[in-house]
């Protein structure tokens, strides 16, 4: 993972890592480059229904368009497609939510990497519908992070690095399951091949103690959520 990054709408789509456009209100675009690897890394952008209205503010090209389209006026959709978005139309009344199928747009595009970024503000039951969303089997062969609002959210299969500032808090949750066997380097309170079960508070409000830590586990996934700068520290 980079601690930099950088897109331009003059550069090509890289191959491999795409960008999920999720809507939700307003997001913080620095945020966004922390998350890109290498740091010329520019992904293929799919934009969930309203999360087209974010293409602008995050400075990215729409590549595809893909949902219901209920929360896009007529006039948006056609300018999209006009300039080269690929629009996906699908029923208002479907099983899948649009990041659903943002996600697995993304997996037929042969993604080996998903950013997903969406504001931290709009519905509590969206907002946790989409955390645990990522976290699915489906997407395992994916390495999954997520902007949203001022959190960052990684999904933890196996093993991975997190960059960032001492200080910083870091929360482990086990979703679908026990995650069994974790541990942890880099963090205040390391975990040593321990067992998080879901509904458990073990793995809330970790910290950073190096501007590197690694998590890993030996089976189940993990939600890596570091909320934000205004996270109060656990003394």
């Amino acid at each position: 993972m980079s601690d930099g990054g950088s897109i331009g709408d003059s550069d090509a789509p890289r191959p491999g890592v795409v960008l999920v456009l999720a809507g939700g209100g307003a997001v913080d675009r620095t945020l966004l480059a922390t998350l890109l690897t290498p740091v010329d890394a520019v992904p293929v952008v799919i934009a969930a229904d309203s999360g087209a209205l974010l293409a602008a503010s995050v400075a990215v090209p729409v590549h595809h368009l893909v949902g219901d389209l209920d929360s896009l006026d007529a006039a948006t959709v056609d300018r999209l497609a006009a300039g080269g978005t690929t629009v996906h139309r699908h029923p208002v009344d479907k099983d899948e939510t649009d990041l659903e199928l943002a996600l697995a747009l993304a997996l037929d595009q042969g993604a080996a990497q998903v950013i997903v970024l969406g504001g931290g503000g709009g519905r509590l039951d969206h907002l946790v519908a989409n955390a645990l969303v990522l976290a699915a089997p489906r997407w395992a062969g994916m390495r999954i992070d997520a902007v949203l609002g001022d959190a960052r959210v990684h999904i933890v299969r196996d093993e991975r690095q997190l960059l960032g500032e001492p200080g910083e808090v870091v929360s482990l949750l086990a979703v679908g399951g026990p995650a069994r066997g974790v541990r942890t380097s880099g963090l205040r309170y390391a975990l040593h091949g321990e067992v998080l079960h879901p509904g458990s508070a073990r793995g809330m409000s970790n910290v950073l103690i190096e501007p590197a830590a690694s998590i890993a586990l030996d089976d189940g996934v993990l939600l890596a959520i570091r909320p934000g700068p205004d996270a109060d520290t656990p003394r």
